[in-house]
């Protein structure tokens, strides 16, 4: 059986939105009640409508917003605002965009995926998931009967055959759009013996998930519903719950971009930096730098990445100061996490969580309560952030190694929360997946 294949998708009609711009939205789980807004002041058929009709993002709704979605959505069905193509087609799909001066360009295409558990399969996941935001996902594709957006996968693609082949032939795009300074731009590739060259390529091979790991394994229980309503027997090969739309990226692509997602640590008690020094000593060196907060930026994305492995940052809101924390200790996690691989414990993000965190921070600093802990991607948020109320500290990353997904592969294991921020997002909207 194939492992992956075209699809007659879903999408904004072209003759009606030849530019999505207004329409499209970033993954549902980013957004709060003011991004939503945001987006709906937009224009009154963007996607995000349907795809977070409850919030907080990740929470679960009562049963009658989801059917107003699903009423939401085949209402632009039925008006024309959004149709589906006649034909099955593979979908390149290209993302343009600047990031620290450079200008990059990440091309990919939408396709379906043979849906296989964990574990058993070509799908590899690398993060843990958990059952509400599972649960939200569930009624929403039960409702509607759609995969809203798709996930983010990565396989290998040494030579960028695939990539060459989909792109070689491409004009204009079909579906374009501008989406937090992103360039979105989509085809679509209706060419059997091209389509037949690809599925054959792709073969066996692993696909990574980079994103997407909740709607993913809301896309497996959808397929186990769908199974018990057959009379739990399996469901024909071509059936659509056994098929699940990703966009694929190619693993050398020139436009992948990791960036580290920093912690930002609040609710201490008995802080400061020289205490944390004498804390950590015996397995880090902590060192001051000159850079205060109008330089925080600076050391996340042009210091830290040339120091040697194992390097982090911490910012304190006290001094005001960013220190450098160079690792003296590489079995740290030795004794901790005995029964993971050397690969995990050497991972950066492992260490600042099992040791850093877990042995350190929270024990020492945190007066017996629970320590809170913020996340970001962006190293502009960090100073501003951390300024004395909310949070105290920030701990500050280098971008986990790409390498490093197929490393655990080989483990079965999965990284810490919040290891990985592919940058930039997908885009909900410029194609859906329908189920039946």
């Amino acid at each position: 059986m194939a492992h992956i294949r075209p699809f007659a998708g879903v999408h904004f009609a072209r003759d009606r939105h030849p530019d999505v711009t207004t329409l499209i939205a970033p993954p549902y789980d980013v957004l709060d009640e003011k991004g939503k807004a945001a987006l709906q002041a937009k224009h009154a058929n963007n996607i995000v409508t349907v795809d977070l009709p409850h919030l907080p993002a990740k929470t679960v709704g009562p049963d009658e917003v989801y059917q107003r979605a699903n009423t939401t959505l085949q209402a632009w069905l039925k008006a024309g605002v959004l149709k589906r193509d006649t034909r099955a087609a593979l979908y390149p799909y290209t993302q343009r965009f600047e990031h620290n001066g450079r200008l990059a360009h990440r091309r990919g295409f939408v396709c379906l995926v043979r849906l296989s558990p964990f574990g058993q399969g070509q799908v590899v996941p690398h993060e843990k998931t958990y059952a509400n935001p599972i649960e939200d996902r569930m009624k929403l594709m039960r409702a509607t009967g759609v995969q809203l957006s798709p996930i983010f996968g990565l396989y290998s693609d040494s030579r960028n055959e695939i990539t060459r082949l989909l792109y070689q032939n491409l004009a204009r795009p079909e579906i374009s759009g501008v989406l937090d300074g992103v360039q979105h731009d989509l085809w679509s590739v209706i060419d059997a013996e091209l389509e037949n060259r690809i599925v054959d390529m792709m073969g066996t091979k692993p696909v990574y998930i980079a994103d997407g790991h909740h709607r993913y394994t809301t896309a497996l229980q959808y397929q186990k519903e769908m199974e018990q309503q057959n009379g739990g027997k399996p469901l024909p090969a071509a059936h659509p719950a056994n098929w699940c739309m990703f966009v694929l990226v190619g693993m050398q692509d020139d436009g992948l971009l990791i960036l580290p997602t920093h912690r930002l640590i609040g609710g201490l008690q008995g802080w400061d930096v020289a205490a944390f020094r004498s804390a950590v000593s015996g397995v880090f060196d902590v060192v001051e730098t000159p850079l205060g907060p109008d330089h925080v930026d600076e050391f996340i994305q042009n210091v830290l990445p040339s120091q040697p492995a194992h390097t982090f940052g911490l910012y304190d809101a006290a001094t005001r100061r960013v220190y450098q924390l160079t690792l003296k200790n590489t079995d740290v996690l030795r004794a901790l996490e005995p029964n993971h691989s050397d690969a995990w414990r050497r991972l950066d993000v492992a260490i600042l969580q099992r040791y850093l965190l877990d042995e350190v921070i929270q024990p020492k600093f945190a007066a017996g309560k629970e320590i809170a802990k913020g996340y970001t991607a962006d190293p502009f948020e960090v100073a501003p952030k951390v300024d004395g109320t909310q949070y105290q500290a920030a701990l500050l990353l280098k971008s986990t190694p790409l390498g490093a997904l197929e490393q655990l592969a080989v483990h079965g294991e999965v990284m810490p929360q919040k290891s990985t921020f592919f940058y930039p997002k997908l885009a909900t909207g410029m194609m859906i997946n329908p189920l039946r």
